[in-house]
């Protein structure tokens, strides 16, 4: 995967190189549960950063290689989990127990929030341009945090990540048709599967993996399917990559040591004794230094 990484990196550094000073690149990146759309998305921003801070530093020996607050990064990412209805807007819907049960289907999103927010990033910047921010998701309350991912005027590349980024439906259609790319992390479905139900079980959000596994194929998965039946042109398709973001490395190692084992039982033991919550997306960008 680091080689299709580093051709997107390598390919929309030049792109942008041929933007001038008034312009953001709007990249979207969209895929089923599961995909790596997280992980693309951080690893692109990463490789677009030090590209930056390297040229920067080519014609300015002077100057750090890293940010600093005379050379700010320049890539950022926004998630779409701080679009997410709110759980008690969820419970005020007509059909609120399918909704809560649902939560992550599109109809389960601010769609219109998402598009003023991109209508807002892809004007030109001008002096007066000042901080933009997007809303993230806290996934200890369960419900999304507002203002709280900043887009500065020095940001100049900022990566839309999540489900339905190319879904052919009101709000998300015309979001989609502001972007300059848009690309697709392409998993197949029982992989996917496999690993949001092993997610979803370490989280805690279910008492057995079979459960996981049925609530999994009931509500993510048929997410999926709306968004391949309903996917918007991408420019690029891009092979699924491992996220393991979620993970601890205690987890990992426990998940070694039990495939060995064989034993159902302790797998689901020995994973609920190191359980935890899966990193959000804002926490897990700001610890690789993404756009923060």
């Amino acid at each position: 995967m680091e080689s299709h990484v580093q051709r997107l990196v390598d390919q929309t550094w030049e792109k942008f190189s041929k933007y001038d000073l008034s312009q953001r690149l709007l990249i979207a990146i969209s895929g089923i549960p599961g995909s790596g759309k997280t992980t693309l998305a951080a690893s692109v921003a990463r490789g677009l950063n030090k590209k930056h801070h390297e040229s920067m530093h080519r014609q300015f020996p002077n100057r750090p290689t890293g940010p600093n607050p005379s050379q700010p990064d320049i890539a950022f990412v926004v998630p779409l989990d701080g679009y997410h209805l709110t759980r008690k807007q969820l419970a005020e819907m007509p059909n609120a127990e399918e909704a809560i049960f649902r939560r992550g289907a599109a109809f389960t999103f601010d769609a219109q929030s998402y598009l003023k927010f991109v209508m807002q990033v892809a004007r030109p910047l001008t002096a007066e341009t000042r901080t933009l921010y997007a809303p993230s998701f806290d996934h200890a309350v369960k419900d999304p945090v507002a203002n709280d991912i900043a887009i500065p005027p020095t940001a100049r590349i900022v990566v839309f990540e999540g489900l339905y980024t190319a879904l052919d439906a009101p709000g998300w259609r015309e979001a989609h048709a502001l972007m300059d790319e848009t690309w697709f992390v392409d998993a197949d479905i029982e992989t996917a599967t496999q690993r949001v139900a092993k997610r979803n079980f370490a989280a805690g959000i279910t008492k057995t993996f079979e459960e996981s596994l049925a609530r999994t194929k009931a509500s993510d998965m048929r997410n999926a399917r709306d968004v391949l039946d309903h996917r918007l042109p991408v420019q690029e398709m891009v092979p699924s990559i491992e996220d393991e973001s979620w993970r601890s490395e205690e987890v990992l190692k426990l998940e070694d040591e039990l495939d060995a084992q064989d034993s159902q039982e302790d797998y689901e033991n020995k994973i609920r004794q190191e359980r935890m919550m899966r990193i959000d997306s804002i926490a897990a960008l700001a610890a690789d230094g993404v756009g923060m």
